[in-house]
């Protein structure tokens, strides 16, 4: 499949259906009562800004991605995939062309107010952690361990979902209970680590490992639990070369890390506006969730 044959997506417009939601990548349109349709964009944020660059071919990289790991997990849990084709809602032509490999019909559920971080690696906000307190979230580990360490064991590390702009906050498990109620905080810990388990072994055959990654979650009018949003992609993982994998230091990696090391090397405050990113920068990113992509599904 060739990404880079179209033209970049900064935003869809759609006439025929309504827009509902537009975040910092995906814009969300409702097709009926109990459907939405999810347009993945060419957007990148980082630092929790939208930048001004579209990155040519992610959206339809991320597309891909989840729709890979979706199919992949259907025995680990259920997602909101409705099992209906894009043409089937969307019969304008010329509306099509800005869909076609970077949309997906998804059944409308509840979605839940957390992301499900697991962490393999001690790495980002965890090392900093691990630093000051020895521990990640409070989840105490052993002494002495050096950043881009494997942990002894996945850790689940919740977070709440923060407003449009804001950053999430890291909870603990007991928070989430009070949240969301034992028993479904005790399912998505059980879904999530799973889900984590099996995608690293997945990828770590094909020479990729995801050092951390986040889920989200919904419920049907069941209250039955579905693996919602995006799944084990380069926007919601930190991925690295396993050749070039090598403990005490940071690792490159097959996410957006390239633009946030670019942009912290300017005088960017992180604050709206977004500077531009040159075009070397727009190339390697978008390089590198082709690579992943190739990588994970070959």
């Amino acid at each position: 499949m060739s990404l880079h044959s179209q033209t970049p997506l900064f935003e869809s417009k759609l006439v025929s259906l309504k827009k509902i939601h537009q975040g910092k990548v995906r814009d969300i349109y409702e097709v009926d009562a109990d459907h939405l349709l999810i347009v993945t964009t060419d957007r990148l944020s980082a630092f929790d800004v939208v930048l001004p660059d579209p990155i040519p071919g992610k959206g339809e990289v991320l597309t891909q991605i989840s729709l890979f790991w979706f199919e992949k997990t259907r025995s680990i849990t259920p997602n909101h995939l409705a099992g209906v084709r894009m043409e089937e809602v969307v019969l304008d032509k010329e509306e099509r062309q800005q869909l076609t490999g970077r949309s997906m019909v998804v059944k409308k559920l509840k979605a839940l107010p957390i992301e499900a971080v697991v962490r393999g690696y001690l790495i980002g906000s965890g090392y900093k952690d691990y630093l000051q307190h020895g521990s990640v979230c409070g989840i105490k580990l052993p002494k002495e361990l050096k950043i881009a360490d494997r942990l002894p064991e996945p850790l689940f590390t919740p977070a709440s979902k923060a407003p449009a702009g804001q950053h999430d906050a890291n909870i603990n498990f007991d928070e989430m209970v009070t949240l969301l109620g034992r028993q479904l905080a005790t399912n998505i810990k059980r879904v999530a680590l799973e889900l984590y388990n099996f995608a690293a072994a997945h990828a770590r055959a094909r020479n990729i490992i995801i050092a951390d990654t986040k889920f989200e979650f919904g419920l049907d009018q069941n209250g039955d639990l579905s693996l919602i949003d995006e799944a084990l992609t380069p926007d919601s993982s930190r991925f690295w070369p396993l050749a070039t994998y090598r403990p005490g230091t940071s690792p490159p990696s097959f996410d957006k890390q390239f633009v946030r090391d670019y942009l912290e090397s300017t005088p960017w405050n992180k604050q709206l506006p977004a500077p531009h990113l040159p075009r070397e920068v727009i190339q390697r990113t978008s390089d590198n969730y082709c690579e992943a992509l190739r990588l994970l599904t070959a």
